[in-house]
């Protein structure tokens, strides 16, 4: 049963999430104006409200799980360089203290 859960991708990239965040606050935006103008025009405040929450249920299921026009600029990131022994390496600190006693 785990497995299963295992194998759903939870991640996005960087543009996946300023996407992510363009749909989530179009969505927002234009049911609250519809959800105004609507509630206006028949003046009732409550048909504002309930249209603010279907805009903002329809952004949540669109935006929050990574779907895949979220994932298709993944980063390329660099291999792992191997690990040396801790001692025979320098901290980068200690480094820039030995440049300036020179």
């Amino acid at each position: 049963m785990l497995s299963a859960f295992k194998s759903i991708p939870t991640h996005m990239d960087y543009k996946g999430q300023k996407l992510a965040e363009q749909i989530f606050q179009g969505v927002i935006l234009v049911s609250a104006v519809i959800g105004f103008i609507y509630g206006f025009t028949i003046q009732q405040f409550g048909w504002t409200v309930y249209i603010m929450l279907a805009g903002f249920t329809i952004s949540c299921l669109l935006t929050l799980p990574p779907w895949p026009v979220y994932r298709k600029n993944p980063l390329s990131w660099q291999p792992a360089m191997p690990d040396t022994s801790g001692e025979n390496r320098d901290k980068p600190q200690e480094i820039q203290k030995k440049k300036k006693h020179k």
